[in-house]
């Protein structure tokens, strides 16, 4: 545990933040966004898109936390030519709470959690337990010593934060008002801005994963962002086939696709004037929904405001429909694929991509040996037929 003295000196930091002078404001589209640390030293950001006021950001995190874990270990696998991180103090992380103990909801005076306020719009705060981050505590960098040249290893630098959409507990990304989600959608917007100027970041990743059988170890509706200190394999991936693509072919491959998949039409699921969402041709996933801006932009930062406005429309309407297949909840990972922050966004297409598990009615689809061990997917569905279920479905109520 940190010395009394050392969680003093952060309180009496975010105290001369707040309260001395007024937290740093910057004025976003129909939102304000207030920056303040918590007790360890870690930077949570209010963005409100309502009339809180001024003194209600003034909250100070009067917890007694640990020193901030020091940055992972990164190892390279030759055989794959990926990193593979190891983070052990991820080890200790929150895990399951009840309700009640939930570290997402507001502050109340005689239960502190991670946001101080008692209340919120959408909170970003850098993650307690990261993958990645850039602090460091004395002796705990230093990377093991292997005498073989072939073994190559690195500090873990980069930024993982948490992303609160509500401080309603019990919503979901689905039952947020258009406002709200418009107002996600500017943070992730101003996330991947600011953490894509920082030294050695190379990727940026906002995703979203919900309910347990996806492996979600907090039920308060939340997303991460994790800025990487390289290009991910299946950024590599896709972008390598682009590469390819576009010296045997001409064009970009994901404008091709999209262009595809238009004019085959029996994968659409809805349209906007900016958007387009489809289950892929080849989907992995027995529910899978992938969304392109009719636009090529290599990351969510260079859309107009046009395009965010109505992202904000689509998204939720695909969730919807989505949530509409079953009685069940539905466990989802979405992601959103974005360009390297310093190579290669020319052949980039910003887009998203949304999966679920689920199968059918109470039944969820664990990756098979041959999936998991070799990476050959086999589904147990049909895209158009699951499309043609998509479209049928009203996506307009949650």
């Amino acid at each position: 545990m940190p010395t009394i003295g050392c969680v003093q000196a952060f309180q009496q930091k975010a105290l001369e933040m707040s309260a001395a002078t007024p937290a740093p404001e910057e004025a976003l589209p129909r939102i304000r966004k207030t920056a303040t640390r918590l007790a360890d030293g870690r930077e949570l950001l209010y963005f409100d898109d309502r009339n809180f006021a001024a003194d209600r950001r003034n909250s100070i995190d009067r917890r007694r936390l640990p020193p901030q874990a020091a940055s992972s270990i990164r190892r390279f696998d030759r055989l794959l030519g990926e990193w593979v991180t190891i983070a052990r103090h991820r080890q200790t992380r929150t895990y399951l709470p009840p309700d009640t103990e939930c570290p997402l909801c507001p502050s109340t005076p005689s239960r502190p959690t991670e946001i101080p306020a008692e209340d919120y719009d959408v909170v970003v705060f850098e993650n307690r337990f990261p993958s990645f981050s850039s602090a460091t505590s004395p002796g705990e960098t230093t990377l093991p010593e292997e005498a073989h040249p072939f073994f190559a290893s690195d500090v873990g630098r980069g930024r993982c934060e948490v992303v609160c959409f509500t401080a309603d507990h019990s919503a979901s990304f689905s039952s947020l008002s258009l406002q709200r989600v418009r107002t996600v959608v500017e943070v992730w917007v101003d996330r991947t801005r600011e953490l894509s100027r920082l030294e050695g970041v190379e990727q940026v990743f906002c995703f979203e994963n919900r309910g347990r059988e996806i492996g979600v170890t907090l039920s308060h509706p939340h997303g991460q962002i994790y800025a990487y200190p390289f290009v991910t394999p299946r950024t590599e991936r896709m972008l390598e086939n682009a590469r390819r693509y576009h010296r045997e072919v001409g064009g970009n491959l994901f404008a091709d696709n999209l262009a595809a998949e238009l004019a085959s039409g029996r994968r659409i699921i809805a349209t906007n004037e900016h958007w387009v969402a489809f289950v892929p041709y080849a989907a992995r996933w027995p529910l899978e929904v992938h969304l392109y801006p009719r636009r090529r932009v290599p990351d969510l930062p260079e859309l107009s405001e046009a395009e965010r406005g109505a992202l904000a429309h689509l998204y939720r309407d695909v969730l919807r429909r989505m949530e509409a297949l079953y009685s069940e909840e539905l466990p989802y990972i979405a992601s959103w694929h974005q360009a390297p922050v310093r190579r290669d966004r020319d052949l980039a297409y910003l887009h998203a991509e949304i999966f679920s598990i689920r199968r059918a009615p109470g039944k969820l689809k664990y990756l098979a040996g041959s999936e998991s061990a070799m990476g050959a997917f086999v589904s147990d569905v049909l895209p158009d037929e699951v499309a043609a279920r998509l479209r049928d479905v009203d996506g307009s109520t949650p």
